[in-house]
C-alpha cells in the first residue's frame, strides 16, 4: 500500500436512540450534516444519539472512496495498516479479521441513559454464550467519556458516609430500607470488607422493590421536591438529579440511584473512565466516548429496554468513593495536544486544539487510529501525503506514521488509537 493510502476518510454511522438530543441541537446531527454523510438528512424531530466510528459488526464504518467496503474488510485485506504488534496482541479479539480493539463515538444526550454496567471479559463470554440475542459479543467494554460540552453523569457508588447522610435526611428513601439492614449498614462503615457486602445488600434491596412499595414513596418525594420542601441537610444537587430523572422516566425505580451514586458535572475537556462493574448513567450533554470494541450493556433502570437486574447486582464492584476517582487527567502528547490514557490496553485518546495557522506534530503511533474533526479545518500530512479535513470529517490513520496537523481555522480534533 502507498503512503497516501495509509490515511483516508471513512463514513461513520448514526444511531437515533430515544435518549438523543433532537434535530439541530444534537452534536451528532451537526457533525453528520457538516460532513455530508451520504443519505443523511437532518430531521428536526429525530433524536440523534450516537455517531459510531470503527469496525463493530453492528454498525461498521465504510470507506468514503468505496461505501460498499467496510473498514473491517479493508483492514483485514491490508493488515499492515493495523500493525503486526497490535494484530498479535489483540488476535483473540479478531484483529486479523480487521476488527479494531476499540470503538470511537460521539454521544449527544438529552434524556438520561440507563442505570448500567459493563461486564468483564469472563462475564461477557458467559453472557454471550447464554443470551447471544441480548449480549451480542464476548468482549468487555471499559469506556472513557470526554466532555465536549458541560456533561452530567452518575458514576460509581458514593462514599459510604454520604449514603448514610441520605438515609438520615431523606425519609422517603429511609422508608424503603429494612431497619435491620439500616443498622447493619451504618455500623459497617468503618469495616471496609463488611461495608462492601452491606452496600451490595442495600443496592439489591432498593433495585428489586415492587412498584407497590417504592412507587408511593417516590411520588411523595418528587412532589415534595417540586414544592421546594427540603428537610435539613438535603442536598440541592440530589434534588436537581431526582427531578431530572423523574422528568425523563416518571416513576422509574432507577431514580433512587440518585441517593447511591456520585453525580458529576464535567466541563469541556474533562474526562472519566469506567471499568468493568462500575455502575453509571450518563444524564445530559455531549461527549466523545471511547471503549473496547463491544456493545455489551447490563441495565437495571431508567430504560424501556430489557432490565437484567440479577446480572447487574452480581457484577458490580461495590467499591465506594468520590466521583473524582474516575477522573482521567490528561498529560502532554505533543505541544499542545493532550493525551487521555486510561488504565487499559485497548485505547487512548488525543485531543488537539489549534488556532488558525497553528501546527502540531503527532509522534509515530505503532498502531491504528481513527480521528474526527469537531471544530474548524486543517491539513493533515504524513510522508509525501496530505489530506484536507474539516468539521465532521472522520479519517483513519495507519500504523507507524508521524502525523502533522496544520489548522486553517480554529481546530479541535480527537484521535483514538491503540499501540502495543
Amino acid at each position: 500500500m502507498s503512503a497516501v493510502d495509509a490515511v483516508f476518510k471513512i463514513i461513520p454511522t448514526i444511531q437515533d436512540y430515544d435518549w438523543g438530543k433532537v434535530g439541530e441541537a444534537s452534536k451528532v446531527a451537526q457533525l453528520a450534516a457538516a460532513s455530508k454523510v451520504p443519505g443523511f438528512t437532518l430531521n428536526a424531530e429525530t433524536p440523534y444519539a450516537e455517531l459510531w466510528m470503527g469496525t463493530h459488526p453492528k454498525s461498521s464504518s465504510v470507506l468514503q472512496s468505496d461505501a460498499s467496503t467496510t473498514l473491517a474488510k479493508h483492514l483485514a485485506a491490508h493488515p499492515e495498516l493495523m500493525g503486526e504488534q497490535v494484530t498479535a496482541k489483540f488476535e483473540g479479539d479478531g484483529t486479523k479479521e480487521g476488527n479494531l480493539p476499540f470503538l470511537f463515538k460521539v454521544l449527544s444526550i438529552q434524556k438520561a441513559l440507563s442505570i448500567q454496567t459493563h461486564p468483564d471479559k469472563q462475564k461477557a463470554g458467559i453472557l454471550h454464550k447464554e443470551k447471544p440475542d441480548i449480549y451480542k459479543d464476548p468482549n468487555h467494554k471499559p469506556e472513557m467519556a470526554l466532555a465536549l460540552t458541560p456533561f452530567k453523569a452518575m458514576c460509581g457508588f458514593l462514599p459510604l458516609e454520604k449514603i448514610v447522610h441520605h438515609l438520615l435526611t431523606t425519609p422517603e428513601f429511609t422508608a424503603l430500607v429494612p431497619p435491620k439492614l439500616m443498622t447493619s449498614f451504618m455500623v459497617s462503615i468503618n469495616n471496609p470488607e463488611r461495608a462492601k457486602s452491606y452496600l451490595k445488600d442495600l443496592f439489591a434491596t432498593i433495585m428489586t422493590l415492587p412498584e407497590s412499595t417504592y412507587g408511593p414513596q417516590l411520588t411523595a418525594l418528587v412532589a415534595r421536591y417540586k414544592a421546594g420542601d427540603l428537610k435539613a441537610g438535603e442536598l440541592r444537587d440530589v434534588v436537581e438529579l431526582v427531578l431530572k430523572l423523574d422528568e425523563d422516566f416518571p416513576g422509574d425505580i432507577g431514580i433512587w440511584c440518585a441517593f447511591l451514586l456520585n453525580y458529576l458535572t464535567l466541563e469541556k475537556g474533562e474526562a472519566i473512565f469506567l471499568g468493568a462493574g462500575e455502575p453509571h448513567a450518563y444524564v445530559y450533554g455531549d461527549i466523545m466516548e471511547c471503549m473496547a470494541n463491544s456493545d455489551n450493556v447490563i441495565r437495571a433502570g431508567l430504560t424501556p429496554k430489557l432490565r437484567d437486574i440479577p446480572n447487574l447486582v452480581d457484577g458490580l464492584t461495590y467499591v465506594p468513593g468520590p466521583g473524582t476517582k474516575h477522573a482521567v487527567q490528561p498529560t502532554a502528547f505533543s505541544s499542545p495536544s493532550r493525551l487521555y490514557d486510561p488504565p487499559i490496553p485497548e485505547f487512548s485518546v488525543v485531543m488537539t486544539a489549534l488556532g488558525a495557522g497553528e501546527a502540531d506534530t503527532h509522534r509515530v503511533v505503532n498502531g491504528p487510529s481513527i480521528a474526527i474533526v469537531t471544530e474548524g479545518a486543517a491539513a493533515v500530512s504524513w510522508g509525501s501525503g496530505e489530506l484536507q479535513v474539516s468539521v465532521g470529517d472522520v479519517f483513519f490513520v495507519g500504523s507507524g506514521l508521524e502525523l502533522s496537523v496544520k489548522a486553517s481555522d480554529q481546530l479541535v480534533l480527537f484521535r483514538a488509537f491503540v499501540e502495543a
